[in-house]
Order: structure tokens, then sequence, then C-alpha cells
């Protein structure tokens, strides 16, 4: 019990410096959580209520980025909180069978959306096309984004980034704040249904969460001391792993 404590702080820390960085840290506890025992749907949705401390943390970090952003968010938080409300519902309406089949392909996804970021944020540095307020494709995009976030999560922060930088002109940083507020919104008003659609291990939220809440800050200078790309190619290496765990076992 007191090594399963100790890993789950440990990997809590390094995934909320993970999600501070790049995004992806869920590929890190949500496998940890399966390890100490729990269903993959239980430690999808207890990973998901564990996480939000850390995406506080986070959205405080960038809190100056998200100055003059309001039109923005007010524009966007209603098609977030409909979307948060359908991955939830879809999550209820397929239950356990449908999840366990569904994730390991949802793994590899998140998987692959981190090994095009760095690519996917050059591209997008590089438009120069006007585009300030948000066109349906983009409000559609945005929907399915959090959608996806309440339904597993992994990566949902490169996924939400990639859209809104192709949907909007502006800093990379400014859009991350942006995205990171979003995710944290998508989270925040799923938690209370998922915490209906599956058990939640209490016990585990308490070591993990408190943590990810550290990480969000500290986390991140621990996960700094390796190169950006060596830490995306370890968390991309530990999901693919995970995936094909899953489908064989």
């Amino acid at each position: 019990m007191t090594a399963d404590v100790l890993l789950l702080v440990g990997v809590g820390i390094l995934a909320g410096g993970v999600n501070a960085i790049a995004g992806g840290g869920s590929l890190l506890s949500f496998p940890v959580l399966i390890a100490t025992g729990m269903s993959p749907l239980t430690a999808n949705v207890t990973n998901t209520i564990a996480q939000l401390p850390g995406y506080v943390s986070i959205v405080g970090g960038y809190w100056g980025d998200l100055a003059g952003q309001g039109p923005r968010l007010r524009a966007l938080l209603p098609v977030t909180a409909a979307g948060a409300g359908a991955g939830v519902a879809a999550l209820a309406l397929g239950g356990e069978d449908a999840f366990e089949a569904v994730v390991p392909w949802l793994v590899l996804l998140a998987c692959a959306l981190l090994a095009v970021q760095p690519r996917l944020r050059r591209r997008l540095a590089e438009s120069t096309e006007p585009r300030t307020a948000p066109s349906p494709a983009l409000l559609a995009a945005v929907f399915l984004g959090a959608a996806y976030s309440t339904y597993f999560g992994a990566a949902a922060g490169v996924l939400i980034l990639a859209v809104l930088a192709l949907g909007i002109v502006d800093r990379l940083g400014r859009l991350n704040a942006l995205n990171r507020a979003l995710i944290l919104a998508a989270n925040a008003i799923g938690a209370p249904a998922l915490m209906l659609v599956a058990p939640v291990d209490w016990a585990a939220v308490a070591t993990l969460a408190p943590a990810t809440l550290v990480g969000g800050y500290a986390g991140a200078r621990v996960a700094r001391l390796l190169p950006d790309h060596i830490l995306r190619i370890a968390v991309i290496a530990i999901g693919v792993a995970v995936a094909v765990w899953l489908l064989v076992r």
C-alpha cells in the first residue's frame, strides 16, 4: 500500500509537469492507476477527477496570457460545456465493455497527437491568415475536443490547441492558456456526472490530486531536466506499451 501511495505521488507530480509543458500527462497516470488494480473505466474517471487540481495550477500559471481573452471564453465556454456533457453521456451509454474496447485505440490516438505536436506547432506558428472571431467550424471542433476530454482525455490539450490555432490567429502561448482554461472547464463541468458513471477510487484521488497540483508548477521543473523531445518520446513509448498491453490482456 505504501509503495502504491509513493508511486501515485511520484507519477502525479510528473504528470502535472508533463501536462504543463506538452500535454499527455494522463498517459502516465492512467496506466499506473490500472496497475494498482482498477478497471480501465474506474481508472479513467478517477484520473480525470484527480487531474483537476493540476489544471487549476496550470491555468494559474498561464493567467497573464488569458488577459483580454474574455470574448473568446464567452464564445467557447458554452460549446465546451455541451461537449463535456456529450462525452460523459457517451461514456455512460457505452458502458464498461465499450470503453475497454475503444480505450487502447484512444491511447494510440493520444500518442499520435503527441508525436505530431512539434511539427503541427511549427506549421501553425507560420500561419498569417487573419482569424479572430470563432467560426462555426471552430465551435464544432471545440465541442468534439471537449467531448474527447471528458470521455478519455489523454492529449486532449494537444487536440484542442491545434483546433484553436487553426481557427484563431494569436501567439501560441496565449492560445495554450485558452486551451488549458477550456480543458479545466470541461473536466470541472463533467466531473460530477462522471462520478455517477463509474466508481471513483477516492483514496487514489486524495493521493494523486495534490501531487498533480504541485506538478502543475514544480513538476514542470522536474520534467525540464529532460530535453522536450526525449520527454515526448518517453511518454509516447509508455503510451504505446500501455495500448498493446490493453489489447492483449
